[in-house]
């Protein structure tokens, strides 16, 4: 194995086709999304170079400003709530349910096989107060409490769309973190259970530590998919109400798409590719520093 894996042409023919799929399909429209940043104009009129005239109109940008706090915003509250639901999710899977794991992991995973549309319809519905009163309104109207307009304010319209987000995915990483869970040896957790480790215990100071590699990841994965969230704000607010719900990647896709000042929207793209680069590298960071303390 040694001699293979040092072999150059051997890594050359085992790593080649991806490395050159990847160069194709992320570094290559990265790099031309860099280079669109420096002008302005679009496909019809064509393009004119600018200089930095969209980096400083990005800096005074109260919209990015807005966007970005926003997209901050939401990757941390869904990023939080995806993994850690999807760690309960699996915990309660690996522990209690084994018996009912067929059952207990169709109804966990069926929110993601979804279409983000259905759901986003779905969540509509659940929380709205006119034409017809949804179930939310109605239970708060059994207490006797006033109907809430959720979608009529932007700090409503954002909790619903994290719990909606939160709903949908933690599915997902409940069978992502599955798999690192099983991994444990089971004479390891037995060997603990003799030694009086129970409950928070016996997850705390045995299958967290163990599982910590696998936990690391999906929190990578996670933030980034939600730092570059869309299809679920597009669904369910649009952006709204006003421009309050609307992230960077929305924001983006409106400037360049909409009103065709495609030198700018990739400027805004090319700071949310910064933002995931740098979220991805203080993760990476922060994993290898607990992994080596464990």
């Amino acid at each position: 194995m040694h001699r293979v894996l040092g072999d150059r042409r051997a890594i050359m023919i085992l790593l080649g086709p991806a490395l050159l799929f990847y160069t194709l399909i992320m570094l290559v429209p990265t790099v031309w999304s860099l280079g669109y940043s420096f002008t302005k104009g679009n496909s019809i009129d064509g393009f004119t170079g600018n200089g930095l005239a969209n980096f400083t109109r990005l800096l005074s940008d109260q919209a990015v400003h807005d966007a970005l706090w926003f997209t901050v915003k939401y990757a941390i509250l869904v990023t939080v709530g995806q993994v850690i639901a999807g760690y309960l999710l699996a915990l309660l899977h690996v522990f209690f349910l084994k018996k009912a794991s067929a059952l207990i992991r169709t109804l966990v995973f069926f929110p993601v096989v979804l279409p983000t549309v259905a759901v986003g319809l779905l969540f509509q519905k659940f929380f709205q107060v006119a034409p017809q009163t949804g179930p939310v309104n109605s239970l708060l109207n059994t207490f006797g409490l006033e109907s809430i307009d959720f979608f009529g304010s932007a700090g409503s319209a954002f909790w619903v769309l994290v719990s909606m987000d939160i709903w949908r995915s933690m599915g997902f990483y409940a069978v992502l973190l599955f798999a690192g869970l099983v991994d444990i040896p089971d004479e390891v957790l037995e060997s603990a259970r003799l030694d009086g480790a129970s409950g928070l215990r016996l997850i705390r100071h045995i299958v967290l530590p163990l599982s910590l590699p696998v936990l690391m990841s999906s929190l990578i994965f996670s933030i980034n998919g939600t730092l570059k969230v869309f299809d679920s704000v597009v669904a369910l607010t649009n952006g709204g109400p006003g421009t309050g719900t609307t992230p960077l990647t929305l924001y983006m896709f409106q400037t360049s798409f909409t009103y065709s000042e495609y030198g700018y929207g990739s400027t805004i793209a090319l700071l949310l590719t910064v933002v995931c680069l740098l979220v991805s590298l203080a993760v990476y960071r922060v994993s290898r520093r607990d992994i080596t303390e464990g």
